[in-house]
């Protein structure tokens, strides 16, 4: 990286990249909106008066509304010349308290954080009781009524690791894809008390897909369908075979995968 001074003299423009995190429930989800709250929109509305620069922000995911973030990751260029650790720290006394910029570095001029994305690792949470989750968790967990057979859902979720057509999982209305092939690298399943985490990562997702993967595997652990009709979900590659989509609440984008950084 450059120097300040020889930034300035050169009239070069930094890239730098935010790992943020938010709690969705009062977002109109992640992408800039005119006339709604979203978490693009806020940090439009902080950055741009601190760094002097019209921000075009690049972000690896557009989380729907409701969906939160422990790990999304940001790129925007500026010719500001603000020291990063100063920058986050005046950006963070200006976002609301739901929103956080947990790191912000200067990448390479080439980094994009869509583009260059090699995989993410999202978590659906489900409380898994009769009784309501504590306060404290009930914005982040989906309150599921019904008994989850954990070992029946644990053996459909192995039906999904691999590459697969996820057609089925897909919810229509998203940006266009040139394919709906894609890989899940793991997809676990475990249970605290009531609490039941579902880690699933892989090399991209389409849209919904992971709340469909959800719906999918509630119907398995009530006993509606087999671990085995998963196989014959995917097979089926139409979106109205597998399962209802699972609320957005339970859901949180963890991290972005990138070569080199």
């Amino acid at each position: 990286m450059y120097p300040a001074p020889l930034v300035a003299k050169l009239n070069l423009v930094r890239n730098l990249r935010l790992i943020v995190a938010y709690e969705g429930t009062r977002y109109h989800g992640w992408q800039f909106q005119p006339g709604l709250e979203t978490v693009e929109g806020w940090l439009r509305s902080v950055l741009a008066p601190i760094t002097q620069t019209d921000l075009g922000l690049v972000a690896a995911s557009r989380t729907d509304a409701g969906v939160h973030a422990l790990g999304q990751t940001v790129n925007f260029r500026t010719p500001s010349l603000i020291a990063v650790d100063r920058l986050r720290r005046a950006a963070n006394s200006r976002l609301p308290a739901d929103i956080l910029i947990r790191r912000l570095d200067e990448v390479p001029e080439s980094f994009h954080a869509t583009r260059d994305a090699r995989g993410k690792l999202y978590r659906y949470t489900l409380w898994a009781d009769p009784d309501k989750p504590p306060f404290a968790d009930a914005r982040y967990v989906y309150h599921y009524h019904r008994p989850f057979d954990l070992d029946r859902a644990a053996q459909a979720a192995g039906r999904l690791v691999g590459t697969h057509d996820f057609k089925s999982f897909e919810t229509t209305g998203g940006a266009p894809r040139l394919t709906t092939v894609r890989t899940i690298h793991s997809l676990d399943l475990r249970r605290d008390g009531p609490r039941i985490s579902i880690d699933v990562a892989g090399d991209g997702f389409l849209y919904n897909m992971v709340r469909n993967i959800v719906g999918t595997l509630l119907e398995v652990a009530r006993g509606r369908w087999t671990p085995d009709d998963v196989s014959r979900i995917l097979a089926a590659c139409d979106r109205a075979a597998a399962g209802p989509t699972a609320p957005a609440q339970g859901l949180t984008l963890v991290e972005v995968y990138y070569d080199g950084l």
